[in-house]
């Protein structure tokens, strides 16, 4: 009997107790939701995509993004109008800022657990649901505002859907409409991130079919309806940009997907191996096994013509590798591996010993202990930008997330030896999500350093409407936000570039022009960066400093 077509009883059942299960539910649901707005939004994803969405939901245009009145053509707008329709209706504020990662990132873990039932059984389902909902990246991203986590809803939707119209035993009728939700995934997803939400999920398609000469599935992908959904949804948006904004098209097709995978016109290279230790670090507490579970996902299933483990193991690889290969790479961008990897690890959960399990859990907890022990000396990491102080309050929250990992992680492996693996699975889940939950929480220590909230506070009294506000030199990511208006560039362009190019009149170009402006208003406001702000000094510009912090200093007019 095959690893995947035998009964899940080789070690011993794997079944979270009912109770169990409710209860788990209930708190990381409260857990879930309930630090949304504890943190300050910081630099440089939180501040920006904040920003558009209230720019967005101030002036009335949902079609043009912009960031800083500038027109803003990185990446679609299905974020963005989510977070607008949340702004409208609820406020603008950190909680309504985060909702859409929260509510995408729990979505992804609950659709996670239905497919991954569906196909292996109840019991595996369950299991994928918690370690998916407690790997430490996945827990992470649902909380800090940026857009790999809509896009990792919709790559679910569009593969797990996929994975349950070609499951065995599917009806006609089964077929099709699953066939359609991932259809529908496939455009929000495109909607979410562009492009990669149509290219990843095909390539997994083209390689699965390659590898198991399974070539009549694509007969069963009912591209005619498929195609007429996908565009029905996608589409509009895209024709309705491209009539307002000519230039939009090839910026974003061909700036924004090819130059970004093979230039580093974005600056953000790393080593191919750079996801290595992300992967490694976001999957805990769960890493070390995951080598045993894509083990487990290549092998072939005895008596199945569909092969879902293989499908999850060509989604998980397929990702990894496309990204490590581009030229552009940020720690989020393989956030959508993990819903697969959560599958092949709850599998290789129901085959795992008790021995096992502990030589993979227990490094984990050791680790936590060892970093608990370190926080001490985190100040040694103090920069100019952070100062020691802030480290120093951060080290708490760290320390006592990582004792309550390990506590979590040792009373796991308890009652395991006990013959209780669903409870284990349950209180390892609750102590990975919980510890990395105090984790970002925490972060907001470190805010002061990386978000302008305080000094927003400190200059509002001093903003008006019809008072002109420069930043130069500089941008601050997270200033429009907390100030609920615009700014001036001076000399900055970098993100705004190609924006600036079709709407020139909105920027100052050089320190001359801003010095003679400056001068002829009657009143005025600037900020700029620490490092600039000698140079203003010493231009004999008359100025008074009203606010300054580790970054940023915040001067009017006399």
């Amino acid at each position: 009997m095959s690893a995947l077509g035998s009964p899940l009883t080789e070690h011993r059942s794997a079944a979270v107790p009912l109770r169990a299960g409710l209860v788990l539910l209930a708190l990381a649901l409260v857990v879930w939701f309930a630090n949304l707005d504890a943190r300050r939004l910081i630099k440089s994803d939180e501040g920006r995509y904040a920003e558009i969405a209230r720019e967005m939901a101030v002036g009335g245009d949902w079609i043009t993004p912009r960031l800083n009145d500038i027109k803003y053509f990185y990446k679609p707008p299905l974020q963005y109008w989510a977070t607008a329709a949340f702004y409208k209706a609820f406020g603008i504020d950190e909680w309504t800022a985060r909702l859409w990662n929260a509510l995408t990132g729990l979505a992804t873990v609950l659709f996670t657990a239905y497919f991954a039932a569906r196909l292996f059984g109840r019991e595996r389902g369950i299991a994928a649901g918690i370690v998916l909902g407690s790997s430490a990246l996945l827990v992470g991203l649902a909380h800090v505002l940026t857009l790999d986590m809509g896009l990792t809803c919709f790559m679910t939707v569009t593969l797990g859907g996929f994975l349950l119209a070609q499951r065995d035993g599917a009806s006609a009728r089964e077929t099709r409409r699953w066939i359609m939700v991932a259809w529908a995934g496939m455009a929000l997803g495109v909607l979410s991130k562009g492009l990669p939400a149509l290219v990843l999920p095909g390539a997994v398609l083209v390689l699965y079919s390659l590898w198991q000469r399974d070539f009549a599935l694509w007969r069963r992908l009912h591209f005619g309806k498929g195609l007429l959904l996908f565009f029905a949804i996608a589409a509009p948006w895209f024709v309705a940009v491209s009539l307002a904004n000519p230039e939009f098209p090839r910026y974003f097709f061909w700036h924004e997907h090819v130059e970004r995978f093979l230039t580093r016109v974005h600056g953000r290279y790393e080593p191919w191996w750079y996801f290595i230790p992300v992967l490694a670090g976001g999957l805990l507490p769960w890493t070390l096994l995951a080598p045993r579970a894509l083990a487990l996902g290549a092998r072939r299933r005895i008596g199945s013509s569909f092969q879902p483990a293989r499908v999850l193991w060509l989604w998980a690889v397929v990702i990894f590798v496309f990204f490590s290969a581009s030229s552009s790479k940020l720690a989020s961008y393989i956030l959508p591996v993990f819903p697969a990897l959560a599958v092949l690890l709850s599998l290789a959960l129901a085959r795992v010993s008790t021995r096992a399990l502990r030589w993979a859990l227990a490094p984990v907890a050791v680790g936590a202990l060892a970093l608990a022990a370190a926080t001490p000396w985190s100040a040694r990491l103090a920069s100019r930008e952070i100062p020691a102080e802030l480290y120093t309050a951060y080290a708490p929250w760290v320390a006592a997330s990582m004792l309550l990992l390990a506590a979590g992680l040792l009373g796991a492996l308890w009652l395991d030896a006990r013959g209780r693996r669903g409870a284990t699975l349950v209180t390892a889940g609750l102590a990975g999500l919980v510890s990395t939950q105090g984790v970002v929480t925490g972060h907001d220590a470190l805010a002061p350093a990386q978000s302008a909230a305080a000094i927003a506070g400190a200059i509002r009294p001093s903003l008006r409407p019809d008072v002109p506000f420069y930043s130069v030199n500089f941008y601050d990511q997270t200033l429009n936000f907390y100030i609920g208006r615009t700014v001036t560039l001076v000399e900055h362009k970098n993100e705004f570039e190609f924006g600036i190019a079709q709407e020139p009149h909105k920027f100052v170009p050089t320190f001359d022009e801003f010095a003679r402006r400056w001068a002829a208003d009657p009143q005025a406001l600037a900020i700029t960066s620490r490092e600039y702000f000698p140079r203003i000094q010493s231009s004999g510009l008359p100025l008074v400093v009203i606010a300054a912090d580790t970054r940023r200093v915040v001067f009017r007019k006399p």
